[in-house]
């Protein structure tokens, strides 16, 4: 192959090596679409260097050349160039290339009705159960007719409409009539040799939840943060902490089309007449398991929290076989997850790319914690074994199988319990500082011996 030749990242062979150097002792060169978060942690971390002017560069001409790294990249550059670049054996940049099979809300329930098929007809109906974690949905237009005979069977209930492919509650609304969406509906049915039809925007309706669990009569969400940095095998890794968001008005089904009372998004809420920035509209996922556990005792929560693991693997779990393996690649999920009044969490949807602009103090300090960290397990510095089941506030949930905890980490069990117990520690405490010291001259010590 000659030096100029470009193939795409997943099709290179392992033998390629960049000229300029493997990372050793000399610096790691990033690159940051991003003005936020993310790059104030690769500019504060040591040893790393931003390859010089890449900020005023067009986002559209940052080609791959060989010169960085790392790149933390957006999607849409992604998708622009991944095709065409050549990958060294070293670099590492975000999202896998077909990231959106599990991130678009069509497609993911797609993926996820095509698993839960599977797996009823290979081990049985009631191994199916364990995907009734998505509320009962359709893609509009394509599934429309469907939909409408699901609507008829029961009358009343709330629906909800989302665009497949926006994000922030933008175009969310929901309805409990047919007529409330006639209008969207009647661009389908234009005749095609229309040369001013529009196609229309492709929607998912699903069964509005209508019993969230309320925590001073107002609905939440929970953000989880979940890294992926091999579908083949599957190697997941899941953030200790997170947050809930509230919404900014107290709940009701009397009111529907106010999306204060039904849409905890920010970037909704912080348009409310009386939304307090300094206050804003989050607990810590720490605070909300203690209080949860409080309420409802801990094996209520360790039920519940479990009931997110199963909702993280089971939808990795229906791409891995589509999902474009690539060494090179990795991604970071932010899940949204609700909880109804029974302690059962919902799916919302899976963020490709979660907002990392921080809101407050609070939001800065663990935004900058999960990012350091991601880049401590990527470990481009290759300062760790590679047995590591704990990385900072990072927990490693699932390596071609599931993954338990060791004997000393046994935070949130009772009673100090140590048998059988998934290494996940959802809302535990987090004392990552503390544990990557201790990691590292770990590491140490064994490398040197």
């Amino acid at each position: 192959m000659s030096k100029g030749t470009k193939v795409p990242g997943y099709m290179q062979g392992k033998g390629s090596r960049n000229p300029r150097g493997i990372i050793g002792d000399r610096e790691i060169r990033y690159k940051c679409s991003l003005q936020n978060t993310i790059l104030d942690v690769l500019r504060g971390r040591p040893g790393w260097q931003e390859v010089p002017g890449f900020q005023s560069i067009p986002p559209i001409t940052r080609n791959s050349d060989g010169d960085w790294d790392f790149y933390w990249c957006d999607r849409e550059w992604l998708a622009q160039n991944y095709d065409t670049m050549f990958l060294y054996e070293h670099q590492k940049i975000l999202h896998f290339r077909n990231h959106y099979e599990l991130t678009r809300k069509n497609l993911m329930v797609k993926n996820l009705k095509r698993l839960k098929k599977q797996t009823e007809r290979e081990q049985g109906k009631a191994e199916g159960l364990s995907f009734e974690f998505f509320p009962t949905t359709y893609e509009l237009p394509s599934e429309y007719h469907i939909f409408v005979e699901e609507f008829k069977k029961n009358p009343g209930i709330i629906w909800i409409m989302k665009p497949a492919a926006r994000a922030q509650g933008r175009g969310i609304f929901l309805f409990r009539r047919l007529k409330d969406i006639t209008d969207w509906k009647k661009g389908e049915y234009q005749p095609l040799s229309d040369p001013n039809r529009e196609v229309p925007e492709t929607y998912v309706v699903q069964r509005y939840i209508e019993n969230p669990y309320l925590i001073g009569g107002r609905k939440f969400d929970v953000r989880v943060y979940v890294l992926v940095v091999s579908y083949n095998p599957l190697k997941v890794w899941l953030y200790r902490s997170g947050f809930a968001r509230f919404s900014n008005t107290r709940f009701s089904l009397d009111s529907i089309e106010d999306t204060y009372v039904h849409l905890t998004n920010v970037a909704v809420q912080k348009n409310a007449p009386d939304y307090d920035p300094d206050k804003g509209c989050k607990w810590s996922t720490q605070q909300l398991r203690k209080y949860l556990a409080a309420k409802h005792g801990v094996e209520a929560v360790k039920k519940a929290f479990k009931g997110i693991d199963n909702i993280i693997i089971k939808s990795l779990q229906s791409v891995q076989k589509i999902i474009i393996n690539d060494k090179h690649c990795f991604e970071m999920y932010g899940y949204d997850v609700l909880f109804d009044s029974d302690l059962k969490p919902w799916l919302i949807e899976i963020n490709a790319s979660p907002s990392l602009t921080a809101s407050g103090k609070e939001d800065y300090d663990l935004k900058f914690g999960l990012l350091n960290d991601l880049l401590n397990v990527l470990d481009l510095e290759n300062r760790l074994t590679g047995k590591e089941k704990r990385i900072g506030g990072w927990d490693l949930l699932w390596e071609d199988g599931p993954i338990l905890a060791d004997d000393g980490n046994m935070e949130c069990t009772p009673n100090g319990t140590t048998a059988s117990i998934p290494n996940s520690f959802l809302g535990c405490h987090n004392d990552r500082k503390r544990q990557l010291r201790e990691l590292y001259t770990a590491a140490q010590s064994i490398k040197k011996s």
